[in-house]
């Protein structure tokens, strides 16, 4: 079966299938990761190699979402719901790895505080020096990554960020019709229970300020 092929048939029913496929398992992409290119008439998708041993109703969930995403259509499946029901609970299936301790101690002080020590401890890791994706949550992997701009800030701020990630990793997401919603109403309001969560915010922003400005003035030099 031509898994390409049978989730495009699954979309759109009514229509011929006008292309040639290719797919791919390799190691290059992240943790049951995977992505999609056409190119002329030649739909190619590439899956991290962890796809290869799972079930192909839940592939042909991941191949439908992609398709929908470069044919810029809105539609929802119950393959789409299977494979987003399947990476909510990929992390766990990931591998644990090293964390830092200053973000360790940080999911530790938030996980007792807001989640009564309910959430099993991701990956926390330092990332890049990052002005835009301050920190994330990455489902496929189970990991909280945070900027390294904020490597020497206040543990205030390193909490909040913290806990913003932990509020993805426990209240997941939402979807309809092909795309997924992480900042829910409910997201936002749980997000303020953080004491003083406008005065940190506005210490980030002072943060971010700080290093561009450090930055800018050694580019001169």
């Amino acid at each position: 079966m031509d898994l390409i092929e049978e989730s495009y048939k699954r979309l759109f029913p009514d229509k011929e299938f006008p292309y040639n496929t290719n797919i791919e398992y390799n190691r290059r992409l992240g943790n049951f990761n995977a992505n999609i290119r056409l190119y002329q008439d030649i739909i190619s998708i590439n899956f991290n190699l962890q796809w290869k041993k799972i079930d192909d109703e839940i592939k042909i969930g991941l191949i439908q979402h992609l398709l929908l995403k470069i044919l810029k259509k809105k539609k929802n499946t119950s393959n789409i719901d299977l494979y987003h029901n399947f990476i909510k609970n990929a992390h766990l299936m990931s591998p644990r790895k090293e964390s830092d301790q200053v973000l360790e101690e940080a999911f530790l002080r938030n996980n007792e505080k807001f989640f009564y020590n309910g959430l099993e401890k991701p990956n926390l890791i330092w990332g890049k020096d990052s002005f835009r994706r301050l920190a994330s949550y990455n489902f496929h992997n189970d990991t909280v990554t945070v900027s390294n701009i904020f490597k020497n800030a206040s543990l205030d701020i390193i909490d909040f960020l913290v806990y913003h990630e932990l509020l993805h990793k426990h209240l997941k997401f939402n979807s309809k019709n092909g795309r997924s919603s992480f900042h829910t109403a409910e997201f936002r309001e749980t997000e303020r229970m953080f004491p003083n969560n406008e005065r940190i915010e506005k210490e980030i922003e002072q943060v971010i300020r700080g290093r561009k400005y450090k930055r800018s003035f050694w580019d001169r030099f």
